[in-house]
């Protein structure tokens, strides 16, 4: 059974960074467009506002996240943007309370919920400790989006750890969601993290292999950059034809981003 702690502490972590990127913005930059067509910097921690909400449902009160589910499926190509779009009317230091005093509801009910208990979610249900890496993915993927539209670089941490755990786990909900049939052998996944070390994943032997730099898979898996433009080698074709549909968020496949033309 995995100890939620670590994950839940990063998740903070990862969130504090994100708020002092937005938090001493002015209005002109929560509006500014980010990658996401059609979402400024507002959508981007508005949705964040709102899927912690969700999260938070889905530990404390089972049936309120199944209504939400009910109005997912009866719009699942809306949902989203309208959850983004209820948020991001709100003025910036509104909406920054909201997803400040969200986001620490929601610590706090990760942090005491039961040991081994699972929790419902979009996808197939949840433990503690996957609920907090499924949001540090979000929270580092949408502050991406913002670091973009303000033009700051943030330097790559220890924490994309996670974010690539979950990259490879959801290899075969990535087939799924595109009505392929996963391939039935493991693949080996070997990524060289931020200070050098390598995390790899899977049997030293298999034949489908992925190979590359952490960042560069975590934003491949976000769909935050075209493959084209990312230093990932697959070696095999089951294993380039998952670097093409790779998603590690729930919901209908993703539309990806178009190439900078400028490969790292």
């Amino acid at each position: 059974m995995a100890d939620p702690t670590r994950v839940i502490d990063d998740l903070c972590a990862e969130s504090d960074e994100l708020d002092r990127l937005v938090a001493g913005a002015g209005t002109e930059q929560w509006g500014r467009e980010t990658p996401a067509a059609g979402w400024t910097v507002a959508h981007q921690i508005g949705h964040l506002a709102w899927t912690d909400r969700s999260a938070l449902l889905a530990v404390t009160d089972a049936g309120g996240f199944r209504a939400l589910v009910e109005r997912a499926l009866a719009a699942p190509h809306r949902f989203v943007d309208e959850g983004a779009e209820e948020y991001a009317r709100a003025a910036p230091a509104e909406l920054l309370a909201r997803w400040r005093e969200g986001r620490a509801a929601l610590e706090k009910a990760l942090r005491e919920a039961p040991a081994g208990a699972r929790f419902p979610w979009y996808g197939p249900p949840m433990s503690a400790a996957s609920m907090a890496t499924a949001r540090l993915m979000e929270t580092w993927a949408h502050g991406q989006d913002v670091a973009d539209a303000m033009g700051v670089m943030r330097p790559p941490s220890e924490r994309l750890r996670h974010v690539a755990w979950l990259g490879v786990r959801t290899r075969d909900f990535a087939y799924g969601v595109h009505g392929l049939t996963p391939p039935a052998d493991p693949f080996r996944v070997e990524l060289v993290g931020p200070g050098g070390e390598v995390w790899a994943y899977g049997p030293e032997d298999a034949a489908q292999r992925v190979t590359g730099p952490a960042l560069d898979f975590c934003l491949l898996v976000t769909q935050r950059a075209h493959r084209g433009d990312l230093a990932l080698t697959a070696d095999g074709p089951d294993a380039d034809r998952w670097l093409d549909i790779a998603q590690a968020f729930a919901g209908p496949p993703g539309g990806g981003r178009p190439s900078t033309g400028d490969a790292r």
